[in-house]
């Protein structure tokens, strides 16, 4: 037996089925990532067609049931379709990254509200121009990190402790964590962090103001935040949208 549902979700894909229907992938408020088709949804009629494209965030009414691969929506209502994202070639290349992270990692089901609540807050920035969108990218990376339990450890020195690490030469060993300028010397290093993409790190995480003359740092901020998930996550390829928009 099938349960009307209703939830909030972002449109992370969707793929023309058959002759008239759609498949869409949906992170959810309520109940993770699913996928779902609308049927009809190719009709230049459809409604439902029109709200739920890629980035839209909606409220959508579907029937769940749990033995269905797709899920059956019936409605959506559009919340925020994130004009300015659309119309900004660097802002879509950031939330497309945010949409693959989420598609290609997050795990079918599994309900995470406070993941949900992070992605809506950090498009609706993107979408404002409340910062640049390479920043607000980097700052969304690591919490999402955080919230796959891959938190990111800046504070101190993973071999001795030692702590104020800002204005030396660092390094990173993705087993291990972040060595200071001694430590660094004896063992593997994965990663060289200078002083200036550190204290981008560590602004990043704590959601500091980044002062910055050029967007090196945050770049290769990203960079380095890639490399850390491909460690962790042997499957990870990189982020394809990056490619997308060179």
């Amino acid at each position: 037996m099938s349960a009307i549902i209703k939830t909030e979700a972002v449109v992370l894909t969707k793929m023309d089925f058959g002759d008239t229907s759609k498949i869409v992938s949906l992170y959810s408020k309520d109940f993770g990532k699913f996928s779902a088709i609308i049927k009809g949804a190719r009709s230049p009629k459809s409604k439902i067609g029109m709200a739920v494209d890629p980035l839209n965030h909606i409220q959508v009414v579907f029937y769940k049931k749990d033995t269905r691969e797709l899920q059956i929506i019936s409605s959506a209502d559009l919340i925020n379709h994130f004009t300015a994202i659309k119309e900004d070639l660097d802002k879509l290349k950031y939330s497309q990254a945010i949409l693959e992270l989420l598609k290609n990692l997050t795990v079918e089901h599994e309900v995470n509200e406070r993941l949900f609540k992070g992605v809506i807050r950090i498009l609706t920035l993107i979408n404002s121009n409340s910062e640049l969108p390479v920043i607000l990218f980097g700052r969304f990376f690591i919490f999402f990190l955080s919230e796959l339990g891959y938190e990111l450890q800046l504070e101190k020195c993973s071999v001795c402790g030692r702590t104020n690490l800002e204005n030396m030469e660092l390094s990173h060993n993705f087993e291990l964590g972040i060595l200071c300028c001694d430590c660094r010397q004896s063992h593997v290093e994965f990663f060289s962090i200078k002083p200036e993409l550190f204290s981008c790190l560590c602004c990043l995480k704590n959601n500091k103001k980044i002062e910055l003359t050029n967007m090196a740092a945050a770049e290769k901020a990203i960079t380095f935040l890639e490399r850390y998930l491909k460690f962790h996550i042997p499957d990870f390829k990189g982020i394809q949208s990056f490619q997308i928009f060179k």
